[in-house]
This record gives structure tokens, sequence and C-alpha cells, in this order.
């Protein structure tokens, strides 16, 4: 099979650098994206000021706080975050249409042959981090090598604003020495495994005999050690088409409150309405999900007889379900979130007598353009007009608390 070239780009802090941009004055300070150290919730970026105290990614913000009392904590803002990542991905692309945006702050390009229009594939490199420090104010750490998995721990290993090229046939000498914990997919729990057969290192685990692999972790184990030699056969894939949209948030408090609950409901729906419409799409399930005090869970879905796009048709659907879970147990909630499924395109027929829907279809998509004018807060029922007494406000939406501040 003929080499290819591949690149990992990767942005630095990213949620932190995006701050920091909007205000200047936070650079060169600890910094920490995710709430309010007196909130619930965990740590979606620090600045490498944070890290040096042992702050780091899904870490609870309390304990942050204690590691870091000097920090300055932000809730952050996942809208200020998309845009950043769609100029970030737009740069990448007039580079090669080779593209696959692996999270919204990485991606990974082929830019096999790519040397005939930058002379090198490290000028190429170079030029990127160029025109993402200067048109967006952020720091690129990139990776180059024959495959994926070994660009993406290059660009890993030379963090922050840093540029490593592997040549080929020089992967596993490069893997030998790193931390099994380098190695993208190996979690908590198989490191600990592998901690207890001695593997400490990838050049360990690319030694270790298959057999002895195979038997602690069956197909899985000659996978990893294939990945720890750095062979990887992966292509680049351009992003799949959403198949789901979803939104959820954790309170500071657990609730009993229905009121809130419906409110906070309404919300969200009225958020993946938006999300959906934009995308040019319709859906013919609607899901919710409860978490309770305990951390148990349960989700609840309903398919529809016509596919909808609009914030109504959505919540209605997730507050029946809601109603129902809520009836059927009255504990206290801790997460709340709704999102719709098998997605498809617009194009249903109108009932002739019913012209409801089609009018809700026209109100959303003037509230929709108010929303893009004004901020998504700009206008909302008397439902949802209760959670100011709850959730900050900033840049015209509710900050709601959610995992790794994905929406």
């Amino acid at each position: 099979m003929a080499q290819h070239t591949i690149m990992h780009v990767d942005l630095d802090a990213f949620f932190v650098s995006v701050e920091q941009v909007l205000n200047p004055e936070l650079k060169g300070k600890p910094v920490v994206v995710g709430g309010k150290p007196d909130h619930r919730g965990v740590v979606a970026t620090a600045s490498y000021e944070a890290r040096t105290f042992g702050v780091h990614s899904a870490m609870p913000l309390v304990t942050a706080a204690r590691l870091c009392p000097q920090a300055i904590f932000i809730e952050g803002n996942y809208r200020r975050y998309a845009e950043a990542s769609k100029k970030f991905m737009a740069i990448l692309a007039d580079f090669s249409p080779f593209l696959e945006p692996a999270g919204i702050d990485e991606a990974y390009l082929d830019v096999t042959g790519f040397e005939s229009l930058h002379g090198t594939i490290r000028n190429m490199a170079v030029k990127i981090k160029e025109r993402v420090k200067n048109e967006l104010g952020l720091v690129a750490s990139i990776g180059i090598a024959g495959n994926k998995i070994v660009a993406k721990v290059a660009s890993d290993h030379s963090k922050p604003d840093g540029l490593v090229e592997v040549p080929a046939g020089q992967e596993a000498a490069f893997f030998a020495p790193q931390a099994i914990g380098k190695l993208p997919g190996i979690g908590k729990k198989t490191e600990q495994v592998l901690h207890g057969l001695g593997i400490t290192t990838l050049g360990q685990l690319a030694n270790m005999p298959l057999s002895a692999l195979k038997d602690r972790f069956g197909i899985y184990g000659e996978y990893l050690r294939q990945l720890a030699r750095g062979i990887d056969d992966r292509e680049i894939r351009p992003p799949a088409e959403a198949r789901s949209i979803s939104r959820e948030t954790t309170f500071d408090r657990d609730s009993t409150d229905r009121e809130f609950l419906m409110a906070t409901l309404r919300y969200l729906a009225e958020r993946v309405g938006a999300d959906l419409r934009e995308n040019g799409r319709q859906a013919k399930c609607v899901a919710i999900k409860v978490r309770y005090g305990d951390f148990s869970t349960i989700t609840r879905q309903r398919t529809l007889p016509l596919s909808v796009d609009t914030d109504e048709a959505i919540f209605q659907t997730a507050a029946e379900l809601l109603r129902a879970a809520l009836a059927a147990d009255g504990r206290a909630v801790r997460l709340i979130g709704t999102g719709v499924s098998s997605l498809c395109e617009p194009g249903q027929q109108l009932a002739l007598l019913d012209m409801t829907d089609h009018r809700l279809e026209k109100l959303n998509r003037a509230i929709d353009r108010i929303r893009d004018r004004h901020g998504f807060t700009a206008i909302q029922t008397g439902r949802t007009l209760r959670l100011r007494d709850f959730f900050p406000e900033s840049a015209g939406e509710y900050n709601l608390t959610t995992p790794g501040l994905s929406r």
C-alpha cells in the first residue's frame, strides 16, 4: 500500500485560548473554563499556567479550586467556541480537501503529495500554524507521520505550540519510550491492567507476546499491540452526517420543582429545534434523558407519525415523556436532557385542512432570524423566562452546565 502522509492539527487549551483572545488580560494567568468552583461540574479546559498546579480536564471544579485557588474560573460559552472551530476548520480546508475533524479543536489532514505546493510538508505545517495564529489568535500543535495514530501522539508530544515530524520507518522507535497512557484509546482501566502486567511503555506493549495479550484482552489485545508498534491503516474520512441532535444540563442542586424542570426542558428543546433547522433536517424520534441524585439514569423515547422540526412538536413530545417519568419516580433530578434522532430531509406532506404545523414552521424560522441577530434569549416563551433566576446569561444565551462544555 502506498505510503501516506498524515497531519494531526490540535489547538492548544482551546476554550481558554478563545477566552484569552476575547479578553487579553487573561493571558499568562491560571484560567479554568467549565464553571464556577462553588457549582457542580468539571474542568473543560485549563490554561498551561493552571496545569502546573495539577489541574486537568474532567477534574471536578471544586478540586481544581483547591489545587489552584488563585485560578480564574469561567463558565464558558459553546457558541463562541463553535464559531472559532468553524473558522479553524475552514483554514485547514484551504490546505487539503482530505479533512477529518476529530473534535471541535482538532482534525486530521491527508497531505500526501502536497510537497509540490509548499516545498516540504513541514513548511506546510508552519504555514497552517501561522494562519491559525494570525487569523484566530490561537496556537496549534501539529504532528506529521505516516498514519493517524502516530500523527496524533506526535501532536500531543509537541504541546504547546509544537511541531513534530516522525519519519517513515521511525514510528516504533518514536513510540517505544512513550508511556502507555499516551496511546489514544487506552483508558484508565486498561492502563491499570497493563501496569499489573508490568507494562508501562509502548515499547514494552509492542514487544509483549501476542498470546499473553490475547489471553487478557481477546482480539483487542492484538489491536493494542499493533497500535503500540505505530501501525494504523485507518483512512482519512470526511465528517459523517449527524444521526442525532441533543442538549442536556446538570443542575447545581438536585431538583423536584416540576415547573423548573419543564422550563429547562423547553429551553433545551428550543436549542435542539434550532440546531435541527440549521442543519436543514427533520426528526421522527424524540427522546429525554433524566439522571437522579444517585446518578441512576433513564432514557425514554417516542417515534412520531410524521417528521418534525418545530420547537413546539419537540417540546410537547419530550414534556409528555418527562411527565410520565416524574410520575413514576419522584426522586430529585440531577440532570435533564432531550434530543431527536431518525433524521431525514424536510418535505412531509401538509394536512390539507390543518395549517397549524405550517404556521409553526414559519414562526420558528422568524424566531431563528431574530436569535441569530440578537442572541438566543432575545425572544423567549413565558416558560423559559423563569430560567433567568437560575442560569447566568452571556452572549445572548443561558450558560448551562454540560459535560465537556459540548453544548
